[in-house]
């Protein structure tokens, strides 16, 4: 029986672990393999870490892990996971149980492309949908921001300050004429005509094709990406979420079943329109549950008051 198992081993599940790790908790870690960000080329926004390749991320995750003898860390996936008296038990691939008494699952999103044609190639290298994860990158090249909604108009408006050039591709959509005169007057062209497809070499773009008119010449693009629940486990569990497909959790990384925290990009709380996808964000999740955990542990062990009642009230 361990203290907590812990399914995924991106930044948060490694951060929950440590914490866990450092309070002399038993912890079970297992790692499905690859996170959201395995094809970027650097995580950015980490303070110490900032341009670090995400694989090396990791294993620089797992070697602090090592240096703590109750955090055990299992390469493999959960397929399934059942609610017993005062415990969970989790099914591994290849067979196997573990039995936990708290579950913690950071096993996070996934993104699904809607388009243009070609965007999975260059997606995570020259394809990109997070400004403060890559747009420092685009500074002195030509962008392009793929959408017509308020929210692109913003991001061109944005990426204009340091990107070289900006072109709104509204993907033949209507834009409205304030916007894009406010676009036109900060220098960002808009071009209105239905996007073919990206074209580049490799996993570098080089120009966006339309479906009539000339090809505009590119270095990188932004487009619209749909973040999508990597695990059903939550789903299973019975665990409430948003409209989005995200876990609901409140500020203490705790899901609406009782024992099953949740932290990383996978969930997020009410107060929030969106999941952070910063990894230092993810992070600081992964503790602050492992530091929860294992106050709900220490009261269950010594029949101690919850000190997070009046926050869940």
């Amino acid at each position: 029986m361990f203290d907590a198992v812990i399914v995924g081993a991106g930044p948060a599940g490694l951060a929950a672990a440590l914490t866990l790790g450092r309070t002399c908790r038993t912890v079970l870690l297992l790692d499905a393999g690859e996170g959201r960000n395995a094809r970027a080329a650097h995580v950015h926004n980490f303070l110490t870490r900032d341009g670090t390749p995400p694989a090396q991320l990791r294993e620089l995750g797992r070697a602090d892990l090592a240096a703590y003898p109750s955090v055990r860390v299992r390469t493999g996936t959960v397929t399934d996971v059942t609610v017993l008296e005062g415990c969970f038990r989790v099914d591994l691939e290849g067979g196997g149980t573990a039995d936990a008494r708290r579950l913690l699952l950071a096993t996070g999103l996934a993104d699904d492309l809607p388009g243009p044609r070609g965007v999975e190639a260059l997606w995570g290298r020259s394809a990109f949908h997070c400004p403060y994860c890559h747009g420092y990158e685009c500074a002195g090249r030509t962008v392009a921001v793929l959408g017509a909604a308020p929210a692109r108009v913003r991001l061109a408006l944005q990426l204009s300050r340091f990107a070289a050039d900006v072109a709104l591709c509204t993907g033949g959509e209507p834009l409205d004429p304030a916007s894009r005169a406010t676009l036109e007057t900060n220098g960002v062209t808009v071009r209105c005509e239905p996007v073919a497809h990206l074209e580049g070499a490799g996993d570098r773009l080089e120009q966006v094709v339309f479906e009539g008119g000339p090809p505009l010449a590119r270095d990188a693009v932004f487009v619209v990406n749909v973040p999508r629940q990597r695990s059903e486990l939550a789903a299973r569990l019975g665990c409430a979420s948003f409209a989005d497909g995200c876990v609901e959790i409140d500020e203490f990384a705790r899901t609406s079943v009782p024992g099953v925290y949740a932290a990383g990009d996978l969930a997020r709380r009410a107060t929030l329109p969106m999941p952070l996808a910063a990894v230092v964000a993810a992070a600081a999740g992964g503790t602050l549950a492992g530091a929860v955990i294992d106050q709900d542990l220490v009261g269950a062990d010594f029949g101690l008051p919850d000190p997070f009642a009046r926050a869940r009230s």
